[in-house]
């Protein structure tokens, strides 16, 4: 049974495929169509259906959209206008199939221009493909053919979550700027039932407060919030109070957010670009507070209700890797799992794996034949096909004896590459697969970095270290795979890895082990020995503006056209000296 997930509204186009449980494929959309986030600037286009991401994973199942049993929409346009809570709410299976008709768009509040091209998704993913995609999205009984089902959006986050994480039974925490009504959602998932305890409607949203805050600050909304999470560690919490005021949390596991006025409160707004005042970091160091106490205060709510030990988290604030990390620490669960697509291109993931789930479960089968312990789920490129790409590039390249040996080699002596290896990682963050690497021992690297990409010079960056050595590095240094927890950096290690040493001591630290990309660890290995180090700074391998590189001729375009040292892609590597890299 193959089952397609599409996520189409709001941003983070994307889809994800499952055959009989397993996850074959997922991916973004922007990486094929270089549209960050996938925000399109044509207002109508703004939810067309990924059709990119759609036919790559169609074709990494070598199958076409005739094939297809099930597809899931992550977004249900029978409940515009708002979704009661359901304490105590039960979602049974198998599920009742209801929700697959179409509303009538004339009965909605919402933009009747909205609402239509969600009502009619299924028409445009029979239809509406581009030319150059028609060949596998043909041959579709209309009649006979795959099942079209809408998913709540928050339903989907959720399932993202529980249906993926590495536990049996779980807690579920999803937050996010909003669904079709709803912005955060508690749950729990034990014995394969799913129990929806408690929701939080608009407009009360913590994920709405932080766009709001991030576009006062001059940055962009819904694509900037991690900007506002590193400025915050420049701060001090001047503004605690006020944000208190917007923020208020209930005894009964829900909170509320008044409008937040931030003009009124704080003065005209930060032009995009302008200078970054101390002001600045303090609001976005309250803000940060305000939500990292009022998520401890929904955990401890949700823990209390559940008495479970784990907690499966998913949903665009669950991006927040310092609010995690406190959750983490302070929080009342033995051990935390964040889904590493948590923003909506997760829902993707979600929507697919719940009714991938359901269906089976309506046959008896509510086994779980996949949990999520790597991101490398998007388009890979052969060898051939990359060496193809730099023969008719007529570049410079040469083929390396011993890879992680040589890449080593050329970190070691403080160069800066891009690295282009295997499949591309699903969700925001570059883990291995489309990365820039570099060495953490130069303490400038952090500058150079963020020089070469664009970016503003507060930015941290990362590093990714062998699984086995991250508690000597760390801070009660834990598995980590997906970037989305921080550490302290040990006090006797600090001087060794300055350039991933964030201002607050701490770093965003990817663990990663051989199982789940042999050639980055058997790198990480090679830098080690070579330097003592088990440890390298990885950031994502594009330049300002431009999401991840996904194919060979995005990799080499974005080699050329910024300062990087060598490209490494595949088995080659490429520079700027006439191959002698």
């Amino acid at each position: 049974m193959y089952t397609l997930g599409i996520n189409a509204v709001y941003h983070d186009s994307a889809a994800a495929l499952l055959r009989d449980g397993v996850v074959l494929a997922a991916a973004e959309d922007e990486r094929f169509t270089h549209v960050k986030h996938a925000k399109r600037p044509v207002p109508f286009a703004t939810w067309q259906l990924p059709f990119d991401a759609i036919d790559y994973c169609l074709k990494a199942a070598g199958i076409t959209l005739a094939e297809v049993d099930h597809v899931a929409y992550s977004y249900d346009p029978t409940l515009f206008g708002g979704m009661p809570s359901r304490p105590g709410a039960t979602i049974e299976l198998p599920f009742d199939p209801a929700n697959t008709h179409v509303p009538d768009p004339s009965a909605s509040p919402w933009d009747p221009l909205f609402l239509s091209y969600i009502a009619n998704a299924k028409g445009q993913l029979l239809d509406g493909a581009p030319h150059h995609l028609k060949k596998r999205f043909q041959g579709v009984d209309r009649d006979q053919g795959f099942q079209w089902h809408f998913v709540e959006h928050h339903l989907a986050h959720e399932a993202s979550a529980f249906l993926a994480a590495p536990f049996d039974d779980t807690a579920v925490l999803t937050m996010d700027g909003r669904g079709e009504g709803v912005t955060t959602s508690m749950a729990r998932f034990v014995d394969g039932e799913y129990t929806r305890l408690k929701q939080v409607e608009l407009p009360h949203s913590l994920g709405l407060l932080y766009e709001a805050v991030t576009d006062w600050l001059g940055f962009l909304h819904s694509s900037d919030e991690y900007k506002v999470m590193a400025l915050a560690s420049y701060g001090k919490p001047l503004y605690l109070d006020v944000f208190r005021e917007i923020v208020r949390y209930r005894s009964d596991g829900t909170y509320t957010v008044d409008a937040p006025r931030l003009v009124e409160r704080f003065g005209p707004a930060r032009e995009r670009g302008g200078p970054l005042e101390q002001r600045h970091f303090d609001i976005a160091h309250s803000l940060q507070r305000v939500l990292e106490e009022t998520v401890l205060q929904l955990a401890d709510w949700l823990h209390r209700q559940t008495g479970l030990s784990k907690l499966a988290m998913a949903g665009g604030v669950a991006l927040n890797c310092v609010m995690n990390s406190k959750l983490r620490d302070a929080g009342p669960f033995d051990d935390i799992w964040v889904q590493p697509a948590a923003g909506d291109a997760g829902t993707a993931l979600g929507a697919a794996l719940w009714i991938d789930y359901r269906e089976r479960a309506a046959r008896g089968d509510r086994a779980r034949r996949w949990t999520m312990d790597h991101a490398y789920l998007g388009p890979e490129y052969s060898e051939a096909e990359i060496e193809q790409f730099l023969s008719w590039s007529k570049l410079p390249y040469r083929r390396m004896d011993n890879i992680a040996a040589e890449t080593a080699d050329l970190l070691a002596n403080g160069k800066v590459i891009g690295w282009y290896q295997g499949r591309t990682e699903f969700g925001p963050r570059a883990l291995g697969a489309r990365s820039i690497l570099a060495s953490p021992v130069d303490a400038q690297m952090q500058a150079k970095l963020n020089e070469i990409k664009d970016r503003e010079d507060f930015r941290p960056v990362a590093p990714v270290v062998m699984e086995e050595y991250a508690n000597e590095w760390f801070v009660d240094g834990k598995v980590a795979p997906f970037m989305l927890f921080v550490f302290d950096v040990r006090a006797d290690k600090a001087a060794r890895i300055p350039a991933v040493r964030h201002v607050d001591g701490t770093a965003r630290v990817q663990t990663v082990n051989r199982a789940q990309h042999p050639l980055y660890y058997d790198l990480l290995n090679a830098f080690r020995q070579r330097t003592g180090v088990p440890i390298l700074v990885n950031t994502s391998f594009n330049t300002r503006g431009e999401p991840m590189v996904n194919t060979p001729r995005d990799a080499v375009e974005s080699f050329w056209t910024s300062p990087l040292d060598a490209l490494v892609i595949g088995p080659f590597v490429v520079d700027k000296t006439g191959g002698r890299a």
